[in-house]
């Protein structure tokens, strides 16, 4: 079973989503608190995918979502959010959310989100034969998922992964932002545009030496991005 984690204080809206989700194949971990939420991910070895919400009794959602990231880069996050001020959205990315919905939000829109995000984890994909993708001072490991910055491994999450994947097959070449969104998303997302802006710059914060100078992920001013001079 694809083993998701709902973390949302309203009952209601907790129920309607997990019926949603276990309709659409998915084992369920129900969360009411942010403690909660964090015991229940180390009670449940294998969840991909976990769907935050923001406003919460104890420690709030960006909350949650720090101390994922500190235990896990691999785990999907989405923010599950009933505000619609763009700060929310970016403080989610940001801290290291891979996508956010804002309430309400139709069955179709969340299990097509969390589809989306549970295959771009590896959690539909069977084992791949080692292969590695060197440019240095990086070398991509695609069996693993993983990636090293002068042998040293570089945290990331896995959309970061993805899109740094996108950009070191494509050397050079000037990608669109809708391209990559497409890509590493999925051409069912429902989002903005400005989700890959806001993980391009997370991902810079992580691989360059200065990310207000980038060298590795280059700006294409008013198209997109590309990967080296």
């Amino acid at each position: 079973m694809r083993k998701i984690l709902v973390l949302e204080d309203e009952e209601n809206i907790r129920s309607f989503v997990v019926i949603n989700l276990k309709r659409a194949g998915y084992q369920t971990i129900e969360a009411g608190t942010g403690e909660e939420a964090l015991a229940a991910l180390k009670a449940n070895p294998g969840i991909k995918v976990a769907l935050l919400d923001i406003m919460l009794p104890d420690i709030d959602g960006f909350e949650v979502c720090r101390r994922i990231r500190a235990m896990d880069n691999k785990i999907g996050i989405i923010m599950l959010t009933a505000r619609t001020q763009e700060m929310d959205k970016v403080t989610g990315l940001m801290t290291g959310a891979d996508d956010y919905v804002t309430k309400p939000f139709s069955p179709a829109e969340l299990t097509a989100r969390v589809d989306a995000l549970f295959r771009r984890t590896g959690g539909d994909e069977t084992a791949a034969s080692p292969d590695e993708i060197s440019d240095p001072p990086f070398l991509l490991n695609t069996r693993n998922r993983t990636l090293e910055k002068d042998g040293q491994k570089v945290k990331l999450t896995q959309v970061e992964y993805s899109i740094v994947k996108l950009f070191m097959e494509n050397p050079g070449k000037a990608l669109s932002r809708e391209e990559i969104l497409d890509t590493v998303w999925g051409k069912d997302y429902f989002g903005e545009l400005k989700i890959v802006d806001v993980n391009i710059r997370r991902l810079r914060i992580k691989i360059e030496d200065n990310a207000q100078k980038p060298v590795f992920v280059n700006t294409v001013w008013g198209y997109g991005y590309k990967w080296g001079s």
